[in-house]
């Protein structure tokens, strides 16, 4: 079989498409591995933020509108950046194992976090992130922060931030992770969910195609982007809120963390519970109905107003 990868035209989005075709093409069911890269909207549009624009979904459309057109057979994204909530007709196929699921922090001349002056101007676009960041230095200024890796990085050279967060998946795929000042622990910021994890997006109705992939499935990883995926969809959450989840598993136990916050980081719950690895979904869903009970609910609905 012959498969076209529709991805986007990044850097970052180039490599995991290339990461995706390598072990697609080394399976025998697999003759031929094409990558059609395409743009995006949210590529495109540099000046205004996600939240305004629709989302990070809009990074994700044109390449299901590929697939639906028969111009590709599958499309590769960070899987952070997908909705919780599939559109109709679309699955995910496969999730590869995970790399770095931290957040990195990296400054202009390698002071850390804590050693920040007062009103340091710290880039990111993320409110999961500004909420997090804020909740430990009310402080800070979290400004907006848009564009492909290398630009964000180049933007923090030319003095226009202090410093900046971006995932250290990317910036390892990238062999940028000399520019890391610190990693962020979990306890300190809680990731997205299922950061640092590369899916592989299909129509529903490709059987043997949904089979190929996903012999690529790692079952450690699917189970937890399962349960950090549950909790956004159960809150009701997208791409941009101020929600986030981890989850990880010692032999049998799968433990998941998540929280939702105001982005002033004033107002922050957090919640955790452990359970069997294959209740996965309904772990997710329970820690998310202890977010509920603590008021998430009400949290989520003045962050979107």
């Amino acid at each position: 079989m012959e498969i076209r990868i529709a991805t986007r035209k990044s850097e970052l989005a180039l490599w995991q498409a290339r990461h995706v075709a390598d072990k697609l093409g080394s399976l025998p069911e697999v003759s031929s591995v094409k990558l059609v890269p395409l743009s995006t909207r949210g590529d495109e549009i540099l000046d205004k933020s996600l939240q305004k624009i629709g989302g990070k979904g809009l990074f994700i459309k044109e390449l299901e509108v590929a697939m639906q057109s028969g111009a590709a057979d599958i499309a590769v994204h960070s899987m952070k950046d997908v909705p919780a909530v599939m559109p109709e007709g679309f699955c995910i196929a496969a999730v590869l194992e995970r790399a770095n699921p931290h957040d990195a922090f990296l400054s202009a001349d390698g002071t850390s976090f804590t050693d920040l002056p007062p009103g340091a101007k710290i880039g990111s676009s993320s409110l999961r992130r500004q909420a997090q960041l804020k909740a430990i230095r009310p402080d800070i200024d979290v400004i907006p922060l848009r564009g492909n890796v290398n630009t964000r990085l180049q933007k923090l050279a030319d003095g226009h931030y202090d410093a900046i967060i971006l995932a250290c998946a990317g910036l390892e795929r990238l062999g940028f992770d000399s520019h890391i000042t610190t990693q962020f622990d979990v306890e300190l910021m809680l990731p997205a969910a299922a950061q640092g994890v590369v899916g592989i997006e299909c129509l529903e109705s490709r059987d043997e195609l949904r089979r190929i992939v996903a012999m690529l499935e790692d079952p450690e990883s699917k189970c937890t982007t399962t349960a950090e995926r549950a909790v956004a969809a159960a809150l009701e959450a997208n791409c941009q809120s101020p929600v986030a989840s981890y989850a990880f598993i010692h032999e049998e136990t799968l433990t998941i963390e998540a929280l939702v916050a105001s982005p002033d980081g004033t107002q922050l719950i957090r919640e955790r519970v452990s359970g069997h690895v294959n209740d996965a979904e309904k772990l997710g869903h329970s820690v998310a109905q202890q977010l509920l009970e603590k008021g998430a609910r009400e949290l989520l609905i003045e962050t979107s107003a």
